[in-house]
């Protein structure tokens, strides 16, 4: 059996966490806060270290639910969530200000739709395509099956697609 070590194989997940705890609160200051809850969580628990299969797993659902903790905290106080946080498009392959401008605009339209969907597809997505986890991974870390993982996110990506294009054609 592995001889987990906190250095060694919780700490160097901190910015995987860390990208987590951001797409799911929105908000720099409180994943930065759910990434040390979620350290000092996983620390608190060492002595059962040797009975978790999968530490990068269990150190991404504890993050998670922490972070999901924190966001209805955050609703039921009735705090608008900020988008502006987000970093900006690499826009070196548009020719012109007005290509920029209409690329960053699509970005943000999509990030806005990323946002309304449910948090289960939300967070699906993001570990897929954001986080690069295989299906399996996925069905570990939100605790239902692989095949639960690609119907989210087929419904994630198919609603995004429908909202996206009635938005871009609206009042053609």
């Amino acid at each position: 059996m592995k001889k987990i070590s906190f250095a060694g194989d919780v700490l160097p997940l901190k910015n995987e966490l860390y990208r987590l705890a951001l797409r799911i609160t929105l908000d720099h200051a409180e994943a930065e806060d759910v990434v040390q809850e979620t350290m000092i969580k996983v620390w608190n628990r060492r002595e059962q270290w040797e009975q978790i299969d999968s530490m990068e797993a269990f150190c991404l659902t504890v993050c998670r639910n922490l972070a999901l903790d924190k966001t209805r905290k955050m609703e039921s106080q009735a705090e608008s969530l900020d988008n502006s946080h987000y970093e900006t498009a690499d826009n070196s392959h548009a020719a012109n200000p007005e290509e920029q401008a209409m690329q960053q605009d699509r970005i943000a339209l999509i990030r806005r739709l990323i946002g309304t969907l449910p948090e289960k597809q939300r967070t699906i997505m993001l570990l897929r395509d954001t986080e690069g986890k295989t299906y399996k991974e996925i069905a570990k870390i939100m605790d239902i099956s692989e095949e639960q993982v690609k119907v989210n996110i087929f419904r994630a990506r198919q609603t995004i697609k429908q909202q996206y294009i009635e938005t871009e054609n609206y009042g053609l």
